[in-house]
């Protein structure tokens, strides 16, 4: 595996945490099919040998940070990336972060949630499973997905956290669940060296940003393509397949039929801007996030090796220039999601 191969340096996870590249990879649609609430919450079939390829090819351009989750194809993931780091010698295993996150429960036959639980012992257990599935000791950065419902319990998983620190099961924590509260009871610790939150050219959540920024956290973005849009590869008549979670979730709007159309228009207005100096809109999306702020590191999904390499080229290309990063954030500004 090669490193520190490019322009753009390295990050450290928070003020005292692992250095890693400045971009990661997501694993979410390396999981395949499963169900939330009964509604799809994969991307699809997974071919798992594809998958290991984009893996490879990731670890080869430098990829060093990658993101996933016991729930994604509940445990498929884990278990697809756990062999990818079976393949790599010691050094070079030593090299890459794993981040993966707990909170959800699921049962792996049916492949279905079976809603949260963050008590202490369920951490344990969760934990635990994660090891098996991943094939490593410790996590390199264990983090919230979802389950705690105040300041108090969100405290109590950080206590937990701290106990799987001294147990050697974990090296550094964070927060996927990004509610502004729920990140200052975990940067109480200075094991806490990220959060992850939804950064992408169409908006983010200031307040989230703000907390980071005072406690030093690297901020992992999630969706920072706008789950697919941003890619410039869909259209209301070309969109996800049936069983995608883009097509029928709660949380985003992107591939709404009745709302696709108004995306697809403010992307339209930055796209000469995003292929600034010969990118990929793909790579613009990317280093605009660099661009507006240092501690963002992108966690772009993969699923293919041409995927992984059209991203791990953007190591090369840097951020945005400031001008031009500064234009988008301008023309987008009545973006729904900037909050």
């Amino acid at each position: 595996m090669t490193t520190n191969i490019t322009r753009t340096p390295p990050r450290r996870l928070g003020r005292e945490g692992p250095e890693v590249s400045a971009l990661g990879a997501g694993t979410w649609a390396m999981g395949g099919p499963f169900t939330v609430d009964g509604r799809d919450a994969g991307w699809g079939p997974a071919d798992d040998e594809v998958s290991l390829r984009a893996l490879r090819t990731a670890f080869d351009h430098g990829i060093t940070l990658i993101d996933t989750a016991a729930i994604y194809g509940t445990g498929h993931s884990e278990r697809v990336l756990g062999r990818a780091l079976a393949e790599l010698n010691p050094d070079a295993r030593d090299h890459v972060v794993v981040a993966t996150k707990f909170g959800h429960l699921f049962d792996e036959p049916t492949r279905t949630d079976r809603g949260h639980d963050v008590s202490a012992a369920s951490i344990r257990t969760q934990c635990e499973a994660s090891l098996r599935r991943l094939g490593i000791e410790p996590i390199g950065l264990y983090q919230l997905h979802g389950g705690a419902r105040s300041v108090a319990e969100a405290e109590d998983v950080v206590a937990t956290c701290e106990e799987l620190i001294d147990a050697g099961k974990i090296r550094w924590f964070g927060t996927s669940q990004d509610a502004p509260e729920i990140v200052e009871a975990f940067a109480s610790s200075r094991h806490c060296v990220a959060v992850q939150t939804q950064v992408n050219v169409f908006g983010w959540s200031s307040a989230v940003l703000d907390v980071a920024r005072v406690h030093g956290l690297a901020i992992l973005a999630r969706s920072p393509l706008a789950m697919g849009l941003l890619s410039g590869r869909y259209a209301p008549d070309r969109r996800p397949g049936p069983g995608d979670v883009r097509l029928d979730t709660p949380w985003w709007s992107y591939f709404d039929e009745d709302e696709m159309q108004a995306w697809l228009e403010r992307l339209d207005r930055v796209r000469e801007l995003l292929t600034t100096g010969g990118r990929s809109l793909v790579q613009g999306a990317l280093g605009y996030l660099w661009a507006l702020d240092e501690a963002i590191i992108p966690l772009p999904g993969i699923r293919t090796p041409e995927q992984a390499q059209e991203n791990a080229t953007t190591l090369e290309l840097g951020p945005l220039p400031a001008p031009v990063a500064a234009q988008i954030t301008e023309l987008l500004a009545d973006s729904p999601e900037r909050r």
